[in-house]
């Protein structure tokens, strides 16, 4: 459990590359959006490395990519996804308006058209500083000060932010293990989440129910060191 930023901004993007379909033997008589679309993934790539300054942190992935429907057909248009986290606004809007003027002026350089559409899900998750160090206290005493580890900034989200932006509050991890308890032939060694591979370690439950179980205990005490408490 950290103070500060503990998990950032979630946000999605969506851009279609408009071109002229026709067939894959003849590409000169149409517009093949494709190409177009792989110069757009290449070039958004060079936003983060070389637009965003190297002391802010930023990801920009492209996780998406459709494009026709048969071998012998050019494709009359081709649709990219993906999701750009962030901890800072000013960063996301830098990213945000780099992304559209390289897909139009790429778009337009190859003689297509570009469909841009940026949406700001979730913001950054930020913990405030009494209430994280409370509930690492609440931790520490059921797993001891050495296991109460300091929390590293994710780049995953949460939509817990909302709630942190109008009450103070703190997000913290429980560990998953190191995927031991996984059955044999399911992955080796721990994963993340979203992979195929992920199992919930069951023998966090009774760690995790302490843990709420002791928060509020000592968060309702009439001890309560916390400021914020009412």
């Amino acid at each position: 459990m950290s103070p500060g930023p503990v998990m950032a901004s979630a946000s999605f993007f969506r851009a279609v590359v408009h071109g002229v379909g026709g067939h894959a033997a003849a590409p000169h008589r149409g517009m093949d959006p494709v190409p177009v679309a792989c110069q757009l993934v290449t070039a958004w790539q060079s936003i983060v490395s070389r637009n965003v300054r190297p002391i802010d942190t930023a990801v920009l992935s492209v996780t998406m990519l459709h494009a026709g429907e048969a071998t012998n057909v050019v494709p009359s248009h081709c649709e990219i996804q993906g999701t750009v986290r962030t901890f800072r606004e000013d960063v996301l809007d830098l990213i945000e308006r780099r992304m559209g003027e390289i897909a139009r002026h790429t778009c337009a350089a190859a003689g297509a058209r570009a469909e841009f559409e940026f949406q700001r899900r979730a913001p950054a998750v930020v913990n405030h500083r009494d209430e994280a160090e409370f509930a690492r206290g609440v931790m520490a005493g059921i797993v001891g000060e050495a296991m109460a580890l300091p929390q590293e900034p994710a780049m995953a989200s949460e939509d817990f932010a909302f709630m942190l932006q109008a009450k103070a509050g703190a997000y913290c991890f429980i560990g998953n293990g190191d995927g031991d308890h996984r059955a044999h032939g399911h992955g080796e060694g721990p994963c993340m989440l979203h992979n195929p591979s992920y199992d919930f370690n069951d023998a966090l439950i009774p760690l995790g129910a302490t843990y709420w179980v002791r928060l509020a205990e000592a968060w309702l005490a009439p001890t309560h060191p916390c400021p914020t408490a009412s």
